[in-house]
């Protein structure tokens, strides 16, 4: 049945389908100042812009758009009712990462909010901090709650207060080569360096015997540093072969946090996901419980408002492990949103607007799963050349539709120019239906659909030319083979 919460004085519509919302909301909480927002600065670029920009207009919030002088004609610039330019004269990834610069336009252009959409500035401490000085709302947790969960290692120390269980590692970064040879005298091998202020697969490395400690560790400190402007790293002990499975948090200004349920993302190519499921396929229910129980646990302990994912690893004997908190909104929150029936970016621009949840007829015993939904990454990589990021103009486009199937992109039609300079994500492909069966049925089907040349997307031989076959290497892809319990990826992407 569909149903509407209605927040009137033209506060706008937030949408929760198939909920039985109660006609009547209560709440205690203490009062907190209700900042209504008129418009949006997404200091972002690419699809995640384009996905916030939606849904202020749906919200009838106008929107504002930055980009770098490489990105002057990106769709995400055209998709705003206003744009400006940032970090003039500087490198590509440098402009969105001016927050003078980005803090400047939001003035002069009567910016009400910030949303830093994921990477970039999304897990800065500091960008949230010139955010409020400036009186401009971040769009996101407390710039103190994004200072302790981005240092990965005062997460973890946290997690361990709440009783939540993590991987053996170090305390605090290290600062020298020889804190990691002291770290794996203790533990052994193999160990994974991590970058203390980041994540998203950068500054992150597998070391598996002593002579790769040396190496790894400078390559991780430089990953770690180019992308998130701080070298830091801590070690943790390597678990072999196990499930990533992260949960989705929602909080608000009230001390109100709730679940929407887990997502598997497995399923991963050098540490970055590639496809994403929600809910987490044969999760042993117990198991299930802990996992949304110490999410919950952990984010009330910090006072977590806004969106979030804690994320966890679990081992082949189903004890699973804190590894960190992402205070942001994630790539695959598209899969939630598809089986919970609740649009995060919605709730995140009325949680900071300071609407409470129950407000917004977000409770615990409202939210519920419906079907199942796959998300897959379709990347202008080359596996020729070991998926190396391949750039150009694209020649030809078409996708993959139909009934089940959502389509999140920027760049992801004829005639766009491939950048260099950023990252290698084309389009989103989120496919949904009432079982894991279907839902991987329709992604297969569209898959099979696509057709792109100009840029290599896919190891088929009708693409090892930039030619424009599908992006699937099989006739009749598959996207799991349903007849075992572990999923198998049977495609590239």
């Amino acid at each position: 049945m569909l149903r509407y919460t209605v927040v009137r004085g033209g506060l706008g519509l937030l949408t929760v389908r198939r909920a039985c919302l109660s006609p009547r909301l209560t709440h205690s909480a203490p009062k907190t100042e209700y900042r209504p927002i008129k418009k949006v600065m997404v200091a972002n670029r690419g699809e995640i812009a384009i996905r916030v920009f939606r849904a202020c207009t749906e919200l009838g919030i106008r929107t504002v758009a930055v980009y770098s002088e490489q990105d002057t004609g990106q769709m995400h610039r055209q998709k705003a009712d206003e744009a400006y330019l940032i970090g003039k004269g500087l490198p590509p990834v440098a402009a969105y990462l001016d927050i003078p610069d980005i803090i400047k336009v939001a003035k002069n252009n009567n910016v009400d909010a910030i949303h830093p959409g994921y990477g970039f500035l999304s897990e800065r401490a500091d960008f949230a901090q010139a955010c409020a000085d400036a009186g401009v709302m971040f769009i996101g947790p407390s710039p103190e709650t994004v200072r302790k969960m981005g240092d990965k290692v005062e997460a973890r120390s946290l997690a361990i207060s709440a009783g939540v269980p993590v991987v053996p590692g170090t305390e605090y970064p290290i600062t020298c080569l020889q804190d990691a040879q002291v770290f794996t005298q203790t533990y052994g091998f193999p160990i994974i360096f991590k970058a203390a202020y980041g994540g998203g697969g950068r500054g992150m490395r597998v070391v598996r015997e002593y002579e790769e400690l040396e190496e790894n560790y400078q390559r991780a400190y430089s990953e770690a540093l180019t992308a998130f402007g701080n070298g830091s790293l801590f070690v943790e002990k390597f678990i072999e072969k196990p499930r990533h499975i992260e949960v989705q948090i929602l909080g608000d200004k009230y001390g109100n946090v709730i679940h929407l349920y887990e997502r598997d993302c497995s399923i991963q190519r050098r540490h970055q996901k590639v496809v994403e499921i929600a809910p987490a396929f044969q999760l042993d229910p117990h198991l299930r419980d802990r996992l949304h129980a110490d999410a919950v646990n952990l984010a009330k302990l910090v006072g977590y408002e806004n969106a979030g994912t804690v994320e966890f690893l679990v081992d082949r004997h189903g004890k699973h492990y804190f590894i960190e908190v992402n205070s942001r909104l994630q790539v695959e929150h598209t899969v939630t949103e598809e089986i919970t029936d609740v649009d995060l970016v919605h709730a995140q621009l009325r949680v900071c607007e300071g609407r409470s949840l129950p407000e917004l007829g977000l409770r615990q015993d409202k939210i519920r799963v419906n079907g199942c939904a796959i998300q897959c990454r379709v990347t202008t990589e080359d596996p020729s050349r070991g998926f190396q990021p391949d750039t150009g103009r694209i020649e030809v486009f078409r996708s993959g539709e139909g009934m089940g199937i959502r389509l999140d992109s920027a760049s992801a039609f004829q005639g766009a120019v491939i950048s260099p300079h950023y990252d290698s994500l084309l389009v989103k492909v989120i496919a949904s239906g009432k079982d894991l069966q279907t839902a991987a049925s329709k992604m297969s089907r569209a898959l099979a659909e696509f057709r792109v040349r100009g840029v290599k997307v896919g190891n088929s031989d009708d693409l090892a030319d930039g030619g424009g076959g599908p992006i699937c290497s099989c006739q009749r892809p598959r996207m799991f083979d349903m007849r075992r319990d572990t999923l198998t990826s049977e495609m590239s992407i």
